[in-house]
């Protein structure tokens, strides 16, 4: 297992192999070696996940991944189970040379895989077709293997990557294994953790292969995961001057849901006193459903200025709109020079009209604001998540919230973290402008640009966990509040 030092930090395909040539190179390990760790910790991983298996179908490709699937056939052939080995090609490269060698050693037989032909009849398939050496679509005869995998219904065991998953971004650009289980090996890679990968990896293990701490020493993460956190108790004094006084600027006609769902969730997250600034049509219904906002109608920018004299903080954009009301206001608080949360319409308008921050700024984009704001695609987007992540922190000098499977949080220094949490359930309306509330509730209690970014993704994605206990699909947005309190407490439900 990883070292707990360890356990947190992401890295670079780039990253992991070169920490594979140092364990080779500098501490000695032979990389047969290191294959044969591999070969171990995944057969480990069979037994605990699939006790009753008696049968397996191990899928090799030629270079070491494939070494590694050779070494566990023969390591579960002599642990009794019934084993059937299909390979991509008759030969192998590298280490799997040697790892192939020793499969044939011990009696056992490479069938060449066939398009069109039969898989061997199995109770787990285990993948050893890529690794992390596939940084684009399978070839023909490999994606029919691998849609045949699906189609056989039976789970698969994946070693180190699901083959067909970029282990760099989380992209998938052809065919691709969806694993039940991956065990991953040396170190954490980043690609994992994010886009796609949530549909391919399944439960992620990591296996060290009994490598020591040294080897760490000299290399940073490219990324950290997110750990589970909460704020400070509050000291016994406290009063609601003292924890901030949010602003949320939107509700356009029609929209009323989105900066109610704003403000409830800064006052959720902690936040001393919250006022809502949007069209005074929604005051009644505002002050009917949640009496502790503090709803104004304001009808330009010079009403909207006294209210922004007296907050400490911003949430500008949900239901806000693009018209010429909403970019008064949009303009006019953005020049106020107060520290902000920037979501939604808040973002296309800022795609439009550019700005490096002065002030603390968080930028929370789901990839369809994100492209807009890069001026590109959604695929390009998603392609590099953390590429895209990173430039927009970067250009706009604000800490970014990428949403999505597996959300980044990115800072204009470089520093980029994955939130872990999260689950299809929160596809839904008002997720994104709760999260804008709860960064903002933080900031209005101290938290710096990154702290409250990093807190309000992981309290939020936590909270939609809880919430989709009861089942993910016809999860509300509004059902996260009541976990969303309670976490950011530190207590359990």
């Amino acid at each position: 297992m990883p070292h707990p030092s360890h356990r947190h930090e992401l890295y670079t395909v780039a990253q992991v192999r070169a920490l594979d040539r140092r364990a080779i190179e500098v501490l000695g390990v032979p990389g047969f070696e290191l294959m044969r760790r591999a070969a171990w910790a995944a057969l480990s991983s069979l037994r605990r996940h699939w006790p009753q298996a008696r049968r397996i179908a191990v899928h090799c490709g030629p270079g070491n991944n494939g070494g590694d699937g050779f070494l566990l056939a023969a390591l579960a052939r002599e642990s009794g189970l019934q084993v059937e080995v299909l390979a991509l090609g008759d030969a192998s490269t590298g280490d799997a040379v040697l790892a192939r060698q020793a499969w044939k050693d011990a009696g056992g037989a490479a069938r060449l895989w066939q398009v069109g032909g039969a898989l061997p009849e199995a109770d787990v398939h285990v993948d050893a077709l890529y690794g992390t050496g596939l940084r684009r679509a399978p070839e023909a005869p490999a994606a029919a293997l691998i849609e045949a995998i699906h189609a056989s219904g039976v789970p698969v065991l994946a070693l180190d990557v699901p083959s067909g998953l970029d282990a760099d971004t989380g992209q998938v650009p052809g065919a691709a294994i969806c694993a039940a289980v991956t065990v991953s090996f040396i170190a954490p890679k980043r690609g994992l953790y994010t886009g796609h990968a949530a549909e391919r990896v399944g439960v992620l293990e990591l296996d060290a292969l009994g490598l020591p701490d040294t080897l760490w020493q000299d290399t940073s993460p490219d990324a950290h995961l997110l750990t589970a956190a909460q704020l400070p108790p509050r000291p016994r004094d406290a009063h609601k001057g003292t924890n901030g006084h949010v602003l949320a600027v939107g509700g356009e006609h029609g929209m009323a849901g989105a900066i109610r769902l704003c403000g409830e969730a800064a006052l959720r997250a902690g936040a001393g006193l919250v006022s809502v600034a949007t069209r005074a049509g929604h005051l009644f219904a505002l002050n009917a459903a949640r009496p502790e906002l503090m709803a104004h109608g304001v009808d330009g920018p010079q009403a909207l200025e006294p209210l922004l004299a007296r907050a400490s903080v911003l949430a500008v954009g949900p239901g806000l709109g693009q018209g010429a009301w909403s970019h008064a206001l949009w303009l006019t608080a953005l020049d106020s020079g107060k520290p902000l949360v920037l979501d939604a319409d808040g973002l296309n308008l800022l795609s439009c009209e550019p700005r490096r921050f002065t002030q603390p700024a968080v930028l929370t984009p789901h990839p369809g604001e994100a492209a807009r704001l890069l001026g590109g695609t959604v695929a390009e987007v998603e392609a590099d998540r953390f590429a895209a992540a990173r430039t927009l922190a970067d250009r706009h000098r604000a800490v970014v919230v990428l949403k999505g499977a597996g959300s980044l949080i990115a800072a204009p220094d470089g520093r980029l973290d994955v939130c872990p949490w999260g689950n299809p359930g929160m596809a839904t309306g008002g997720m994104g402008d709760l999260l804008t509330g709860v960064i903002a509730g933080l900031l209005a209690q101290g938290c710096d640009a990154w702290q409250a970014a990093c807190l309000g993704t992981g309290l939020h994605a936590r909270a939609g966990d809880r919430a989709a206990r009861l089942g993910e699909r016809g999860l509300l947005a509004g059902d996260l509040l009541a976990p969303l309190r309670a976490l950011g407490n530190g207590l359990d439900e």
